[in-house]
């Protein structure tokens, strides 16, 4: 049997952190689908840049070196998409949260299979991204349920 066709998903911040630094066991399907090579993450440089900001956040008590550890191990497993600007097609959903719109675009410019979030915003708008037959959002925890190798 031949490996599977690895498909473009596309990985919010908090999702991303779930998995290189948490090792939250609820990203546990994201990470073996993307181990088993059914699925490949996405990002961009506006994506890189705000998981760059976040892993220096106070909060999460990680030191220089974890930080550059945590982004290390995204970048391994991600491929960059190069498109220099993603603009917002008409027909896409505007998120509430304009910092989340980056996820949209991405999904779309990348032709990702789904958009995997926390956010409640960008999950609000599952049903209308849906519609338009590209890409799903999807909640960790629905994933795996809709996320099946090919």
């Amino acid at each position: 049997m031949s490996p599977p066709v690895p498909r473009a998903v596309v990985l919010d911040t908090n999702v991303v952190l779930d998995l290189v630094v948490f090792r939250d066991p609820g990203a546990e399907p994201i990470a073996h689908a993307i181990r088993s090579g059914a699925a490949v993450p996405v990002t961009s440089q506006a994506c890189v840049d705000e998981l760059r900001r976040v892993l220096a956040y106070p909060r999460l008590k990680l030191d220089v070196q974890a930080q550059s550890a945590a982004l290390e191990r995204f970048m391994a497993l991600a491929t960059l998409y190069g498109a220099p600007a993603l603009t917002a097609p008409a027909e896409l959903p505007l998120c509430a949260d304009t910092d989340d719109q980056k996820f949209l675009q991405l999904a779309w410019h990348s032709n990702a299979h789904c958009l995997v979030t926390k956010d409640k915003a960008l999950l609000r708008l599952a049903r209308a991204v849906a519609r338009l037959g590209r890409f799903a959002v999807l909640s960790p925890e629905t994933f795996d349920g809709h996320f099946q190798a090919p």
